[in-house]
């Protein structure tokens, strides 16, 4: 329910706003306004609510956060009435309208506050009644730039008798003001406090079980990889028993290399040959060796990133401001939505991931592979890109003293083809070489290379792999702020 006008009477008898500077504008939704006020050893905040059934006005104890994105009213406000001085400040009898007459240097502004449910608004005018802008724009009431608005006036011509509203007995203890911050507070225009933490919740909660199936994966794969040696003997037994693979077959039943003897079973792929059976075990053996530190590495990021949003959900247990909620809300579902395409941090160009302990950039378009190039990328660092179809350029920042991991460069690989027109078919084949062996041609067009001394490298899309480091993207983007 709104306040009534004998409330609003109240409150502004509270308040005393006349001979209080205006040193701060937020217009934290679409349906509410802040003033932060200044009188000597009082400052405090102004709340102004246009949500429907919740029209008021009344000091705010609790801090409002900055939107993400400054409205256009609190944009006019700043550059107009920010710094200046509430000179005057009553209500219009009893039509729940009240002026503020602010002066700035020369200038003076009416802010005009209309608390009616149905219709409230928030009007600026100059002395003459001349509309320089509102807090909503409405053609049809005249209430646009130009137009004129002159509530006095109207209230004089049809003067109704008061209403016998009375002033509700708010429960607690404080001032009205108080009282009222308290009975509405735990209501905004973005819904009740109960509601959003269950949306915030709900969303850290989706965030949780993404990374719980990656550390899932990560932890299967360290199991497999912590046993490497096995993969070689595997690949060896194959090796030693070729003539008894037949085409067709899943199994090789062979004998055991320990000393103690002993028949093992040992898996095959049907549609191979023994030999890339054997060759399969090796690359097995080889990709576990390589990569045993980065997924141990991953798996003590995604540990981190699971204590994060518990921790998430303890701030977020104790916010009771909907405007807080309801930004954490909008911060994780453009996350959510939008985690793989979301800018880049601090100042580098192009898309930043991480594989363990190494760092992947993206450039995506020739400015930002020209600067990768230029100031972020040094000569040890390798540099990808697929064959045959336009795409991004890949590079993984080198670490001194150590070679690149097989399962660094696969990731390097996948996000080279998403990044590229090859995508839709899956796969694809791409080269890679260390950025010194890249060579710029004169006059070659922004961002051109020829490279040198490179590899090829054949890859199929792997979503779980591109799932884990969007993941981990997201994490390092932050998740509450």
């Amino acid at each position: 329910m709104s306040l009534n006008w004998r409330e609003i009477d109240l409150v502004l008898s509270e308040l005393a706003l006349a001979g209080c500077h205006i040193q701060r504008i937020v217009q934290p939704d679409f349906s509410s306004l802040v003033l932060g006020l200044y009188r000597p050893a009082d400052p405090f905040a102004l709340l102004v609510s246009l949500a429907p059934g919740k029209t008021r006005l009344h000091r705010l104890g609790a801090d409002i956060a900055e939107p993400e994105k400054l409205q256009r009213f609190a944009q006019f406000l700043r550059s107009r009435v920010k710094g200046g001085k509430i000179v005057e400040a009553r209500q219009l009898g009893a039509e729940r309208i009240i002026l503020l007459r602010v002066v700035h240097g020369e200038v003076a502004t009416r802010l005009w506050i209309r608390l009616w449910s149905g219709a409230a608004n928030v009007v600026a005018t100059d002395d003459e009644g001349v509309i320089l802008d509102a807090f909503y724009r409405r053609p049809a009431r005249g209430e646009v730039t130009g137009g004129r608005f002159d509530p006095e006036g109207l209230a004089s011509l049809a003067r109704k008798p008061e209403k016998a509203y009375e002033v509700r007995d708010l429960p607690g203890a404080g001032s009205f003001n108080e009282r009222v911050e308290r009975a509405y507070g735990r209501l905004g225009g973005h819904g009740d406090v109960e509601t959003l933490k269950a949306s915030v919740v709900e969303l850290l909660a989706e965030r949780e079980r993404r990374v719980r199936s990656t550390l899932a994966e990560l932890e299967g794969k360290l199991s497999e990889y912590e046993h490497y040696e096995e993969l070689r003997t595997l690949g060896d037994l194959v090796m030693s028993n070729l003539p008894s693979v037949r085409p067709g077959d899943r199994w090789l039943s062979a004998e055991s290399f320990a000393a103690n003897g002993g028949r093992i079973e040992i898996p095959l792929k049907e549609q191979l040959s023994a030999r890339e059976n054997a060759a399969l075990y090796y690359e097995r053996y080889k990709k576990a060796k390589s990569g045993l530190a980065n997924v141990r590495e991953e798996i003590a990021e995604h540990g981190k990133l699971l204590e994060a949003i518990a921790r998430d959900r303890e701030s977020v247990a104790a916010i009771e401001d909907p405007r807080k909620l309801a930004a954490y809300a909008r911060r994780l579902e453009k996350q959510q939505t939008q985690r793989k395409a979301s800018a880049s941090r601090e100042t580098r160009p192009g898309l930043e991931y991480r594989s363990g302990a190494y760092t992947i950039l993206v450039g995506r378009s020739a400015t930002e592979n020209d600067a990768l190039l230029r100031r972020h990328v040094k000569g040890n660092d390798y540099w990808l890109h697929s064959r045959d179809y336009p795409g991004a350029y890949v590079f993984v920042k080198s670490i001194a003293a150590k070679s690149l991991p097989l399962e660094v460069l696969l990731d390097a690989a996948n996000l080279a083809l998403y990044y590229s027109k090859a995508k839709a078919g899956g796969r694809a084949d791409l080269y890679y070489t260390q950025v010194k062996h890249l060579r710029r041609p004169r006059e070659g067009r922004l961002g051109l290379v020829l490279p040198t001394h490179e590899k090829n490298l054949s890859v199929a899309l792997d979503e779980k792999r591109l799932d884990r480091l969007f993941n981990v993207r997201d994490s390092l983007l932050g998740t509450l702020g």
